[in-house]
């Protein structure tokens, strides 16, 4: 099973992406793989932040701590 990266985690991969990107003489090639790793990274912060909010809102309406599954 693969180690789950935090978001903090994924958020600096997004920052490294973009950093590269921006650099000058990037080919086209690279760019557009970049921008591919970004979406993907993208999608995995949003789906994070998903779960995090549904258990919030667990919390919040029950007061409880269950796991969100």
């Amino acid at each position: 099973m693969a180690k789950q990266v935090s978001i903090d985690e994924t958020l600096q991969q997004i920052e490294e992406v973009l950093d590269r990107m921006e650099q000058d003489g990037v080919p086209l090639e690279e760019a557009f793989r970049c921008y591919e790793q970004g979406m993907k990274l993208i999608k995995s912060c949003e789906k994070q932040i998903g779960t995090i909010e549904k258990k919030v809102k667990i919390i919040t309406e029950n007061g409880e701590t269950d796991e969100f599954e």
